[in-house]
């Protein structure tokens, strides 16, 4: 039986290599934050493909068509870079991904690579329209988060891939966000709602809407009938109804909360967010 192997390679293309040779039957490692405490065992089984050490797969850089995010880059990193008005709620979801110790070490593509509803940084993410890199030995594609992420613990990496970036549009880098969790207690908590909102305001009046929640269905989602009414008019939280809500989120029940809390919350926090951008572009 072939011994278990550990990888840890300094550049894209032996990283891709090693993954095509082992047609998926290897585990990918981009923080382990998530990994370790899914693993029942003292240490993990088969072979690991650890992507940390590729430099080209770390950092935050503009490029001609947006903002790219290296797939291996840390929260804190995302949390202590210097990013627009827009990338508000994004950086605000970083600074809350567990303790200072798993902003360290978790990074963006083992996060979204992971799948969780309750993945913090996911609506800011949806947001700012971002769209995941995949690449293999036969080539590059990209795709919308939305089409990445397709359900609890379920994306569409394929065996022979591995995520490289996140891409930002340059059209999704203006207006103002924020972002706001509901959980049990302030902090190091899995969320129970969070909303991710980006409005851009001019002359009083909204011009672009972006708001999305997570932790609600089996994947983060958009919300636009609530963008829909908010376009053309100012920042009032009252325009955000129960009923908008409803034609987009599936309240999930678990140990946390219930349908109707989750209900019930995705309302009261997407309207708080609407009127916190409604201060702040005052």
């Amino acid at each position: 039986m072939p011994k278990d192997l550990y990888f840890r390679p300094k550049h894209l293309q032996d990283a891709l290599r090693i993954r095509s040779e082992h047609s998926g039957a290897i585990c990918i490692a981009a923080g382990c934050t998530d990994l370790l405490p899914a693993t029942e065992r003292k240490r993990l089984t088969g072979s690991v493909l650890d992507v940390t050490g590729m430099a080209e797969l770390r950092g935050i850089t503009y490029q001609a068509d947006g903002l790219r995010i290296g797939a291996a880059t840390s929260w804190r990193e995302i949390f202590d870079a210097d990013l627009p008005p827009a990338c508000r709620a994004l950086q605000m979801a970083a600074g809350q991904v567990g303790a200072r110790q798993i902003q360290n070490q978790g990074t963006i593509g083992g996060n979204l690579c992971n799948a969780s509803p309750a993945a913090d940084g996911v609506p800011a993410l949806l947001c700012l329209q971002a769209q995941v890199e995949l690449q293999s030995r036969q080539g590059r594609r990209v795709i919308a988060l939305e089409d990445f992420l397709q359900g609890v613990r379920k994306t569409d990496l394929q065996d022979d891939e591995i995520m490289t970036a996140v891409v930002i549009p340059s059209s999704a880098l203006t207006g103002i966000s924020t972002f706001s969790k509901l959980g049990a207690r302030s902090y190091l908590v899995i969320s129970i709602v969070m909303v991710a909102a980006r409005l851009r305001i001019e002359n009083g009046v909204i011009c672009d809407a972006a708001l999305s929640i997570g932790a609600c269905s089996a994947v983060a989602t958009r919300l636009p009938a609530v963008e829909t009414a908010l376009l053309g008019q100012p920042p009032d939280p009252a325009c955000v109804t129960k009923e908008l809500i409803e034609q987009s989120i599936s309240p999930i029940a678990d140990i946390r909360a219930d349908e109707a809390y989750r209900a019930d919350a995705a309302l009261e926090i997407t309207r708080q967010v609407v009127a916190d951008l409604a201060r702040d572009a005052a």
